[in-house]
């Protein structure tokens, strides 16, 4: 009896086995992909905040030196 149910356990475990390791494999590279879109993600998002941080700077320049030209161009009365 104890001969049946140890050769049933081991039958189990070898059918159990290689599926949970390909199981864990393909997870490895599913999480793998997740970070490589994650990456490419965030990178892109920084990429945005910076372009539109740098336009922001280039308008609010442009308008402080619009208002330094309005106060010099005064003709004396």
């Amino acid at each position: 009896m104890k001969f049946c149910r140890n050769l049933a356990l081991a039958a189990s475990l070898a059918m159990v086995l290689p599926a949970m390791a390909q199981t864990a494999g393909q997870d490895m590279k599913n999480a793998g992909h997740n970070t490589a879109n994650a990456t490419k993600k965030t990178a892109h998002t920084v990429k945005r905040g910076t372009k539109k941080g740098v336009h922001k700077t280039a308008r609010a320049t442009k308008r402080g030196a619009n208002k330094v030209e309005q106060k010099t161009d005064t003709t004396p009365k």
